[in-house]
């Protein structure tokens, strides 16, 4: 590879672990991939729905480019003094079996796709949190489709369906019939019922304008459910008097500002 084109790719990775880090204090190998544009993030979900068998398939870039990035990576995590941290990656499909990166499967290799690169400025608090998300299963998720379908099991079709290798599948073929679905929009209520539940999925549409998936819900066990209604029926009352409480602060805090930048604009004006 000439200087030029180590140059300015070594900028590229440069730019997109940057980014991600002043997002998430951590960069990944999959962050870096997406920023630079050898992949996109419905690659991503394929691959994570266990839909292709490793990821360097979706990649639009031959292995010695991708180990290229991967070292500049490196170089550059260990220069900004992150915290190497290996994660497991687990697909959305029913088995939550681990997920393949490289079309060799190396071990080393493998590894080096895992290491997320941690800021050190992280409390050890949040850096145990962090550890126990990037290590947990990930939620199923289930499609609210825009078109006709039909199930690669039964034939049938549905309001719902759910991706797992390269055939679609009714709710009922997948084992989640005896879900019910709560729609978005209170988070409490969703917090609780995702907490009590066995089996959780969440509930996403493709938005045509937006170019992605939006999230519409979760299907929780319908026991789970009515656990968490009863449980934001009791304390209803308080937290609906710390909402009041919050928007009197955020009030507060507003009305402060702007005396502050009215003062601060009178001080100088001539």
């Amino acid at each position: 590879m000439t200087t030029v084109v180590q140059s300015r790719l070594e900028d590229r990775v440069v730019k997109a672990a940057e980014a991600a880090l002043a997002d998430r204090h951590l960069v990944t190998a999959i962050d870096v991939l997406v920023g630079i544009g050898w992949l996109t993030t419905p690659q991503v979900d394929r691959w994570q729905q266990g839909r292709v068998d490793n990821l360097e398939r979706q990649v639009t870039a031959n292995i010695s480019k991708i180990s290229n990035a991967m070292a500049i990576l490196g170089r550059w995590a260990q220069k900004e003094g992150l915290n190497p941290s290996e994660s497991a990656y687990l697909s959305r499909s029913r088995d939550h079996r681990p997920l393949q990166f490289s079309k060799s499967g190396d071990p080393r290799t493998e590894a080096a796709y895992r290491t997320h690169w941690v800021s050190p400025q992280l409390s050890e608090a949040k850096k145990v949190l962090l550890a126990e998300k990037q290590g947990r299963a990930p939620d199923l998720v289930v499609i609210s489709p825009l078109k006709e379908w039909m199930c690669a099991e039964c034939a049938g079709s549905g309001i719902l369906l759910f991706m797992e290798g390269d055939g679609t599948m009714c709710l009922e073929c997948a084992d989640l019939d005896h879900l019910v679905f709560l729609p978005a929009g209170d988070a409490a209520l969703t917090r609780r019922a995702k907490k009590a539940s066995g089996l959780v999925a969440v509930v996403v549409r493709f938005s045509r304008s937006r170019g992605r998936y939006e999230r519409q819900g979760i299907l929780v066990e319908e026991e789970a459910l009515a656990l968490a209604e009863a449980a934001c029926l009791v304390d209803q009352e308080a937290r609906g008097r710390s909402r009041l409480r919050q928007v009197e602060r955020r009030s507060v805090e507003d009305r402060s500002f702007t005396g502050s930048l009215a003062e601060e604009i009178v001080r100088l004006s001539p």
